[in-house]
Parts: structure tokens; C-alpha cells; sequence
């Protein structure tokens, strides 16, 4: 019969999962920054991308301070959750509801990794390992300011410019939302989801 085993296990395991969701996410903000019209929203993507490498380096601080291998092992949830922001971005919506659309896209990621970090920083601290729970502290502190900015972005103008596209309105340019306007173009869709849509 195999050893079972411990909370240690569990923990490395997790670090390793961790770890490889980040790296996922480096390559998913930038298709995020990539696809937002609104200029604050591409931005807050384009932020967290240079906070996610920083992670990373954690991450890896982490792997080394317990005399472990850093390396990553597949991270089944974010690769979900990057995959529906991919369909997201296939659909043809305006620019506003798009946005809007990002930006749940991005939180769902944001509130997977907050649950990830909350777990490894209350196993971290139970095993004493506490100088590694500061270091994904400093992850966790990040993760909840992303979603935060996402959160005012979303209340600060992009969320009420989807909802007026949605019901048809016309405004008057000085009417419309800071943020929506900023950058606002007619989206452009792939021909497969024009197709998918009709």
C-alpha cells in the first residue's frame, strides 16, 4: 500500500498548481489587454501582466526556500476560465458590452487565484512556514487590488455604457462614459462567431 500523504503534499501540490495558473495568465492579460477598447481597462490588464511575472518570481522564492523543485503542474480550473474568456472574446458584441464582458472574464481568474492563495497562505502558516506565507500574502494583496480596479472600471462607467447599448440609447458624446469612450471602436468579430450569432 502507498505512503499517504500529508498536508505538506497538499501543499507543495497546490503551490505547484498555483504556479502554473499564473504562468497561464501571462499569456491570457495580454490577449485581454489585446481585445478592451476602453484605454483604463487596457491598461489595468497591461499592470497586472508586469504584477503577475512578480508573482512568479514568489512563487519560485517560495519553491526554493523549501528545498523544492520549482515547476509547475497543470491547473485544470484557470485553464477552464482562460478557455471561456477565449469564446468571449469570438463573440460580437460592441465595444462596451466587450469591456464589460473582459472584465468578468478577468475576475473570474482574479477570485480563483484569491481562493488558491487564501488556501496556500492558511496551509503555509499550519506547517510554520511563515516567511512564505508573507510572500503569498503579497500575491494575495495583488490579486484582491486587481479586482478591485477591475470592479471600479466596471461601476466607473463601462457597465452603465453596455447597459445604454443594450437598450438602444443614443447619448450625446459629452454624455457618454469617460472610460467607454476612451478608445471605443465598433468591434470587429471573427467570421465564425458572426455565424455562431445568427
Amino acid at each position: 500500500m502507498a505512503e499517504q500523504g500529508t498536508l505538506h503534499d497538499a501543499f507543495i501540490d497546490e503551490l505547484r498548481d498555483t504556479y502554473d495558473a499564473e504562468r497561464q495568465l501571462t499569456k491570457a492579460l495580454a490577449k485581454l489587454a489585446k481585445a478592451a477598447s476602453a484605454e483604463p481597462l487596457r491598461d489595468a490588464f497591461e499592470s497586472h501582466l508586469q504584477e503577475t511575472q512578480g508573482q512568479i518570481d514568489r512563487l519560485e522564492q517560495v519553491f526554493e526556500s523549501l528545498g523544492e523543485k520549482v515547476r509547475g503542474k497543470h491547473c485544470d480550473g484557470i485553464a477552464g476560465i482562460i478557455e471561456e474568456g477565449k469564446s468571449i472574446m469570438e463573440e460580437d458584441f460592441d465595444d462596451a458590452t466587450m469591456d464589460a464582458c473582459l472584465i468578468a472574464a478577468g475576475q473570474r481568474a482574479e477570485h480563483y487565484e484569491m481562493a488558491a492563495y487564501g488556501t496556500l497562505i492558511a496551509w503555509a502558516r499550519a506547517l510554520g512556514h511563515d516567511e512564505e506565507a508573507d510572500l503569498l500574502q503579497e500575491n494575495l494583496d495583488e490579486e484582491k487590488a486587481a479586482d478591485e480596479k477591475l470592479s471600479a472600471l466596471a461601476e466607473g462607467g463601462i457597465n452603465a455604457g453596455a447597459a445604454d447599448a443594450a437598450s438602444g440609447g443614443e447619448e450625446d458624446e459629452d454624455d457618454e462614459p469617460a472610460l467607454v469612450s476612451a478608445g471605443a471602436k465598433k468591434s470587429t468579430a471573427t467570421p465564425k462567431a458572426k455565424a455562431a450569432r445568427k
